[in-house]
C-alpha cells in the first residue's frame, strides 16, 4: 500500500479539505447473512470483502475506505454474531467487538424480509451491553426490495425496538434502493475530522489475503452440505512473473478426507470449477492475466485447534 512520505505532505492534502470534512470508522454489524459485505462492496465500487448465501462467509474484519471529496468512511466489514461453538466462531465474534470498540459509528444491518430472530436479538444485546453511551448507531434495513409493504412495516417496527437507533433506513444493498441516502445519514453523524488514509488506498488487508477471500468465496458457492464451514484457504505463494501474468498459489484446506473427495470432485471436477471461477474475481480485482493453483489438503479438526487456527491466520480471542 502506498504511504504518505512526511508529515508535510500529509499537512499539505489535509490543508485542502473542506471545513466541514467528516470522517471516521463504521462497524458494519448483525447476525451472518444479511447484506453487510455486499453493502460495503457496492459502496467501494469493488469486490472486496467474499460474498455467499452460505452464513458465516465473512470470519474477520475486513476493512474498506471511501474516500470523497467532503468525507473519508472507513468501513469495517465484521463477522456475523452468533453463540460461538468453536474456537473459529469465539474469534470471528471477538473481531466484532475489537471493530466496535474502535467505531465512530455502528451500522446495524438487519434483514426486513424476515421478523426478528433470536440471531437478531442476540446481535441486539450484544451491542447494548458493548457500546458506549453516545456512540451513534444507524439501522439499515436490507433487502426491502423483496418484501411487501405489509411485511416492511411490521418488520420494520420490531427491529427498531431493538435498540437506540439515531436513524433508520430500508434500503437494498443489491439493487441500489435507498443505498445512497444511507451513506449520506452515515456520514452525517460522523465527526468532522482528516482523512486517516490516502485517498486511492481501498484497504490495508495485503493482497494475499484478498486473494484468499476470492478463493474462498468461488469455493463456498460451488460447494454443498457441511464443508463450507470446514473450509479455509492459505495462499502460499503470490508473484508476479516477468511475462506479466500474476502467479498464485493456495491451499484448500478442510477437517476430514470426506471432505478433500468433496472438493476435489469426480476427476478433480469441482476443484477445476473453483479454480475457473476464482480466477476469474481475481483477474477482475487485480486487473492482470492470474495462473491459479489449487491444491486440498485435511487439518483434522482445525476450527477447534487453536495451534491450526493461528496457522490459518485466525489467533486466539480475547477473554471478555
Amino acid at each position: 500500500m502506498e504511504e504518505w512520505d512526511n508529515g508535510e505532505d500529509l499537512w499539505d492534502v489535509q490543508e485542502e479539505l473542506p471545513p466541514d470534512h467528516r470522517s471516521g470508522f463504521v462497524a458494519m454489524v448483525g447476525k451472518p447473512n444479511v447484506g453487510k459485505s455486499t453493502l460495503m462492496n457496492a459502496w467501494l465500487g469493488v469486490k472486496l470483502a467474499a460474498v455467499s448465501p452460505k452464513p458465516q462467509t465473512t470470519r474477520t474484519s475486513m476493512l474498506g475506505i471511501l474516500t470523497r471529496p467532503d468525507a473519508q468512511v472507513i468501513f469495517v466489514d465484521t463477522p456475523g454474531i452468533h453463540e460461538p461453538r468453536t474456537k473459529l466462531g469465539a474469534y470471528m465474534v471477538d473481531k466484532a467487538q475489537r471493530a466496535i470498540d474502535d467505531a465512530d459509528l455502528i451500522l446495524f444491518v438487519a434483514d426486513i424480509t424476515e421478523a426478528p430472530d433470536e440471531n437478531d436479538r442476540q446481535a441486539a444485546q450484544f451491542l447494548a451491553d458493548n457500546v458506549p453511551a453516545g456512540l451513534p448507531m444507524v439501522l439499515a434495513l436490507n433487502k426491502a426490495d423483496a418484501a411487501s409493504d405489509e411485511v416492511r412495516t411490521a418488520n420494520r417496527a420490531a427491529y427498531e425496538s431493538l435498540g437506540a437507533f439515531r436513524e433508520a433506513l430500508e434500503i437494498s444493498a443489491l439493487t441500489g434502493m435507498n443505498r445512497d441516502a444511507l451513506l449520506q445519514r452515515i456520514i452525517a453523524n460522523l465527526p468532522e475530522g482528516p482523512r486517516f488514509y490516502p485517498e486511492d488506498q481501498l484497504t490495508d488487508a495485503q493482497e494475499r489475503f484478498i486473494a484468499a477471500e476470492l478463493i474462498r468465496e468461488q469455493a463456498l458457492n460451488a460447494l454443498e452440505q457441511e464443508v463450507p464451514h470446514a473450509l479455509a484457504v492459505v495462499v502460499q505463494d503470490f508473484q508476479e512473473r516477468e511475462n506479466g501474468v500474476l502467479y498464485i498459489s493456495a491451499n484448500l484446506f478442510v477437517e476430514k478426507e470426506s471432505q478433500k473427495g468433496i472438493v476435489i470432485g469426480r476427476g478433480g471436477s469441482m476443484l477445476k470449477q473453483i479454480g475457473q471461477d476464482a480466477r476469474h474475481e481475481l483477474e477482475a480485482f487485480f486487473e492482470t492475466k492470474v495462473y491459479l493453483e489449487l491444491w486440498v489438503k485435511v487439518r483434522k479438526n482445525w476450527r477447534r485447534n487453536e495451534h491450526y487456527l493461528r496457522q490459518l491466520g485466525y489467533p486466539k480471542a480475547r477473554r471478555r
